[in-house]
């Protein structure tokens, strides 16, 4: 299968450059004056398809590594025509791959929602790609817990996890751990280099934050909400984000993070190691109304999410959204914060020789923006998986 989008500005080595594009077989075989005459030499023209980008911006796919649901389906209770649902909606914001977050559940379900989710990811569906699990808990701090059930909450179980990993024959590519609980240090000393570890959810100390990370951790949960907060005195496991390399994910809705924060994290962290999720609901979407978010209840109100005792629970963020109000909050343009949405996730879970640009050999995920950075089509593997 060949495409071939002309008439764009390619978003290429951090910068727009006119186009066109030519994608062979799911990926991105040339860019720019290559990409015109590899096309001048084909020679199977009724078999390629041609798409007039209008002058608008082709930029890489959007990478959502966090995300509990949309469209009215939750992650923990979605059939496999649940996360086709989902991965529609996802690609309608210009996400082209994402992770889907299981909720700290029971042992039944948790299994339960990895054998669906690992039947859809061997698909070819006309949405989002289901790149794999993100694990939230179970092994996460009581006193953190946020909207995850505290009588589901376990001490770090590498026996757990590996019958998950098992069951999930090695999809699970994420995990969220406190590092505090107990025998925490020796899962992640055990799993980091094969699933991308997390700290979050966590009460952890200064000393405990920086030993995961030393022990393989490579990312925060996101940042500053459900752990520790920084004192002088006690930098917690917010100091250790801060100062550390790893990866911080920021829901950047206005409300996880008000725009002075981060603008604080970009200063603290720099541009490439902060990661745009969304830590979507199954209320991304739709309107303001009563829903789900694993076993818990949850209240929407003027876009919202919260348990009934005030607890914020996810958000109803999209990534198209995160996009804009990133450059709001910064008031830095498009070129700038194009990799928190694209490279930095694809980093964050070891995807990034795959994922997160334009560029030959990486897979063909790209959508085109309109002048006010909507989505207008969004492509997955060279395919047009929404229009506008």
């Amino acid at each position: 299968m060949i495409t071939y989008i002309q008439n764009v500005r390619v978003y290429a080595d951090r910068k727009f450059v006119p186009g066109p594009v030519l994608i062979r077989d799911g990926k991105f075989e040339a860019v720019g004056p290559e990409a015109e005459k590899a096309f001048e030499l084909l020679k199977d023209r009724e078999n390629t398809t041609l798409l007039d980008g209008q002058d608008r911006r082709l930029v890489p796919g959007f990478i959502d590594i966090h995300t509990h649901g949309a469209a009215g389906v939750d992650v923990n209770a979605a059939d496999e025509e649940g996360l086709r649902k989902i991965a529609a909606f996802k690609a309608s914001q210009g996400t082209t791959g994402f992770l889907t977050s299981v909720l700290t559940d029971t042992r039944e379900q948790t299994l339960w929602c990895i054998d669906k989710i690992t039947r859809v990811m061997q698909e070819e569906n006309e949405g989002a790609k289901v790149l794999g699990i993100h694990l939230e808990g179970p092994f996460l701090s009581m006193e953190y817990k946020g909207a995850m059930p505290d009588h589901l909450i376990l001490p770090a179980s590498e026996e757990l996890f590996r019958e998950y990993q098992e069951a999930a024959g090695g999809a699970v590519r994420y995990i969220t751990i406190a590092p505090e609980v107990e025998n925490a240090s020796e899962l992640i000393r055990a799993i980091s280099h094969e699933t991308a570890v997390a700290i979050g959810h966590s009460a952890a100390d200064y000393e405990t934050s920086m030993d995961a990370i030393y022990n393989g951790a490579r990312a925060v949960t996101h940042t500053f909400n459900a752990m520790k907060l920084f004192h002088q005195h006690a930098p917690a496991i917010m100091g250790a984000a801060l100062e550390s390399d790893v990866y911080c994910e920021a829901i950047c809705d206005g409300r996880h993070l008000v725009p002075s924060t981060v603008r604080m994290l970009l200063k603290c962290k720099g541009w490439d190691r902060v990661t745009a999720v969304t830590d979507s609901i199954m209320a991304a979407g739709l309107p303001d109304g009563n829903y789900k978010l694993g076993v818990n209840e949850v209240v929407v109100v003027d876009g919202d999410a919260k348990l009934p005792n005030g607890v914020r629970a996810g958000s109803t963020l999209t990534m198209n959204r995160a996009l804009k109000n990133l450059m709001t909050f910064t008031g830095h343009p498009l070129e700038d914060v194009i990799p928190l949405l694209t490279e930095n996730p694809a980093a964050t879970i070891r995807m990034a020789d795959r994922k997160g640009k334009i560029k030959p050999g990486m897979d063909a995920d790209c959508v085109l923006l309109d002048e006010e950075c909507t989505v207008v089509t969004t492509l997955v593997g060279g395919r047009i998986v929404f229009s506008r």
